[in-house]
């Protein structure tokens, strides 16, 4: 009989406690942002870190309290997704430290109604970035310390941009959608689509949108001469030359058939494996007095997902 009322007892006590716990999370917020956004490359946590800014606020109005560790690893997890929800890996040191018996210091917070709390950490000491990619970033945050992992309060997500090395990197710019200003990302689309999105771009001298399914250093390379000064380049000088091939192009100054403005266009035939793909396109251009039709091979290769423009070759079909 005492066993049974101590069970009953005992049950009360933690899903009251439970009820307690859930009430005071719906009464925090955690926001994060990028503190110093930059260019990220993988690996080099130290070289090239990504500060994340992260926010504790509270949103009702009794006071919050919570704990937060001495060392940042027991209070809050980061967790990254490609396109192709694939989660990156934690790192060596932050599966260490949490499977390792120590004792951890901490400091309890009270937030009264509106306050907030703020700190920055390296998101890269808890995730491994071994690749470029673009990744879909949030955060678990645990008010009761790692160990007490089912109490969790989920972040906003952030959209994570990780070029190839310096060696290969494309742009110093952020591609942002017109009018909205929301941050454009490439979709796991096929090779057909991407070819048409590219084109209306074009047609509608929307840059950021035409340049994103587009492998720009490749495209660089086509010329032999331009390959050699380019392989021959420091870092910096390579920035320097993809940004001036973009700005070129941009202008109509060089390649100008990959530039030029169709009136309409027609897709024909799409032809793609697992990693390469070709589009084949008819495009019409309004001379005034007659059309000039052109039949346009788009060459493409798929990346962790996203396919790309490396390649054209244009053929004249005459006029009609």
């Amino acid at each position: 009989m005492k066993r049974a009322v101590f069970l009953i007892i005992s049950c009360f006590t933690f899903f009251g406690q439970s009820a307690f716990a859930q009430s005071r999370m719906q009464n925090a917020a955690v926001s994060i942002k990028f503190y110093d956004k930059t260019m990220y490359y993988p690996d080099a946590a130290d070289s090239n870190p990504v500060f994340i800014h992260i926010t504790v606020r509270n949103t009702g109005t009794d006071t919050l309290r919570f704990k937060l560790a001495d060392d940042r690893m027991f209070s809050i997890d980061f967790n990254a997704y490609t396109i192709k929800n694939e989660r990156l890996a934690q790192t060596e040191t932050l599966i260490r430290k949490r499977t390792t018996n120590q004792t951890v210091y901490f400091r309890e917070i009270a937030l009264e109604a509106g306050e907030e709390y703020s700190f920055v950490e390296n998101l890269k000491e808890y995730l491994t970035v071994a690749n470029p990619s673009v990744y879909y970033v949030d955060l678990a945050f645990y008010p009761e310390l790692y160990r007490f992992r089912d109490e969790r309060i989920s972040s906003n997500r952030l959209t994570l941009e990780v070029r190839p090395s310096p060696s290969a990197a494309s742009s110093s710019a952020i591609p942002v959608e017109a009018g909205t200003v929301r941050i454009l990302q490439p979709e796991a689309i096929p090779p057909d689509q991407v070819v048409e999105r590219t084109i209306v771009a074009r047609q509608k001298s929307l840059w950021d949108q035409y340049f994103l399914y587009m492998d720009v250093e490749a495209m660089l390379e086509r010329t032999p001469s331009q390959k050699r000064r380019y392989r021959a380049a420091s870092a910096d000088e390579r920035e320097r030359m993809i940004d001036a091939y973009k700005s070129d192009l941009m202008q109509s100054r060089i390649d100008g058939d990959i530039v030029a403005v169709p009136e309409r266009f027609q897709i024909e035939k799409t032809v793609y494996s697992q990693t390469e793909g070709s589009v084949l396109v008819t495009e019409w251009f309004n001379n005034r007095t007659y059309y000039e039709k052109k039949s346009y091979t788009y060459r493409l290769r798929q990346r962790e997902g996203v396919w790309q423009i490396y390649d054209y070759t244009v053929v004249n079909l005459g006029t009609e």
